[in-house]
């Protein structure tokens, strides 16, 4: 089947993925005095009053905004507000399939940093949480940063922090199989842009030690000018005994690869220069760094993709349905480490010790379980360091 073709026609068909539905009948004089005018007044003044009582009196309890400017679309790039629509509705329909979230598209007309601050500030009294997407680097670094200093309502950059969840829970059931301490490894991060430096920094959160970044102009080094600011922040905490070169250099000894850059970057000779039973997880889209046939032709232990046509599918959606339902359900204002930890161990997890194998260390994107888990362990999370507010 030719997928693109497929989907194109599908989405012909459907005509949007996603639609409102009333919760409310109305289909009589007192239904519609009661869901409107005049009954709907008094909800608005006890809003009025408290404007807490919106999260009880209106959806807004349940309602996230997936929002973007088009700049960084699923592999795809800068493509425009309008033309990342589809990928927006996407997500919409797999938060309300997984997590029961009510989710809208929002795809806002500018690359302006203040504008989108200040469009979703406007916004934000309509949700009960904020997930943005798609959005280039550097500037969704200080978008999300922004936001959730000036937001009482969780903010969540799922490009950076969705993709780190899983890759760690990945990584964690991986490391059982290959009977490897995560303070003990050498990690490679090939794309210094969003996902790779959110990814670079939560893998060491988690205890690794020596972990080296790769971008297009080699590996980051403290003190390496040519890179952007984000860059030379990770820079600065990452690659201990400061190994210069190129990819091919820093995947020498190397225990882990995870990739978030291009397509073909990886050769058969990098994963055979690597340390015994390398995990590699190549997860550009649509492409991988390396293919799985070549990467266990050279000699892989484990390898992990983002794609569905091969085992140890890498895929967000096992992250933000259950995060933002364990969020939401207890009003937190923010999501903290302590929450994205809980995700991802509660991910790996999902995997029982019987069922663990080199092709089954995550749980698949439709189990229901995985997600009821997710959202379990956030929501105590959230409870147990105090941002929970019901």
């Amino acid at each position: 089947m030719d997928i693109y073709k497929e989907s194109l026609k599908k989405h012909y068909e459907w005509k949007g993925k996603i639609e409102v539905r009333a919760r409310a009948e109305v289909c009589s004089k007192e239904e519609l005095m009661l869901a409107y005018t005049p009954g709907v007044a008094e909800a608005c003044r006890v809003i009025h009053d408290d404007v807490e009582k919106s999260f009880e009196l209106t959806r807004r309890w349940n309602t996230v905004p997936v929002i973007t400017d088009g700049t960084a679309v699923l592999g795809l790039g800068d493509i425009g507000p309008e033309a990342g629509m589809p990928v927006m509705e996407g997500k919409c329909a797999l938060f309300k399939a997984f997590g029961d979230v009510d989710a809208y598209p929002l795809c806002i007309k500018s690359k302006d940093v203040e504008d989108i601050i200040k469009t979703i500030k406007l916004l934000a009294g309509s949700f009960g949480g904020v997930n943005l997407e798609d959005i280039s680097a550097p500037r969704c670094f200080e978008i999300e940063t922004r936001l959730k200093q000036e937001l009482d309502i969780p903010v969540f950059h799922d490009d950076q922090h969705g993709t780190a969840i899983v890759i760690a829970a990945a990584l964690l059931n991986a490391l059982k199989l290959a009977k490897k301490k995560i303070d003990e490894i050498k990690v490679v991060v090939n794309g210094a842009g969003a996902a790779g430096i959110a990814i670079s920094k939560y893998l060491m959160s988690f205890g690794v030690k020596e972990l080296i970044a790769v971008d297009r102009l080699g590996i980051l080094v403290a003190g390496d000018t040519r890179f952007n600011e984000a860059q030379q922040e990770l820079a600065n905490i990452s690659n201990p005994n400061k190994v210069t070169g190129t990819l091919a250099d820093a995947m020498k000894g190397a225990d882990v690869f995870v990739g978030v850059s291009v397509a073909n970057c990886v050769s058969k000779e990098m994963v055979r220069s690597m340390n015994r039973d390398p995990i590699i997880f190549p997860c550009a889209n649509p492409l991988p760094e390396i293919t799985p046939e070549d990467a266990k032709e050279a000699g892989a232990f484990i390898v992990g993709t983002g794609s569905s046509q091969y085992p140890n599918q890498i895929n967000n959606v096992l992250v933000f349905p259950g995060l933002f339902r364990g969020a939401l359900d207890v009003r937190a204002s923010t999501i903290n480490d302590a929450m994205m930890k809980a995700a991802s161990y509660g991910i790996a997890d999902c995997v029982k010790e019987d069922e663990l194998s080199v092709e089954h260390i995550l749980p698949f994107a439709f189990d229901k379980h995985a997600h009821e888990v997710v959202a379990a362990k956030v929501k105590e999370a959230a409870i147990q360091t105090g941002v929970n507010r019901i």
